[in-house]
């Protein structure tokens, strides 16, 4: 068997290491947004954050209750981007923290237009296998 020597492919931790990142991007940024008194921030919910293999770029996906809330409350977040980065940076003890932007979850939407397709196409669950859940 031969072993390699020199540069190891490390695939397996770099995946990882984003992962631990936007876990902790995530709750930080839930965190000081339960903070920030906003009520434009109230029926919010951060659904997920994706962190590049840089480490340098992360967007934190977000969801609202009403879709007709949706510009006020992106409006809302990017106002107080700025503050959450500065949370970001000081709640972690990463050298460099990445930058965050902020961007509707559009699977959610997408969850339910497949969702009434499939009702339309009598396809949906039946209300048997609802109640059995």
């Amino acid at each position: 068997m031969k072993h390699q020597r020199g540069r190891q492919r490390r695939t397996g931790q770099n995946f990882a290491r984003t992962d631990r990142v936007a876990g902790l991007v995530r709750e930080i940024v839930a965190t000081e947004l339960e903070r920030i008194d906003d009520q434009r921030l109230f029926l919010l919910a951060v659904t997920g954050v994706d962190v590049d293999r840089e480490l340098a770029r992360a967007t934190v996906w977000f969801d609202v209750l009403d879709e007709e809330d949706l510009p006020q409350v992106a409006g809302a977040l990017e106002e107080h981007r700025q503050r959450i980065q500065q949370a970001l940076a000081s709640q972690s003890r990463m050298r460099r923290t990445p930058a965050i932007r902020f961007s509707p979850d559009p699977s959610i939407g997408d969850a339910g237009r497949i969702e009434s397709i499939l009702e339309d196409l009598g396809m949906g669950a039946s209300p048997e296998k609802a109640e059995g859940d």
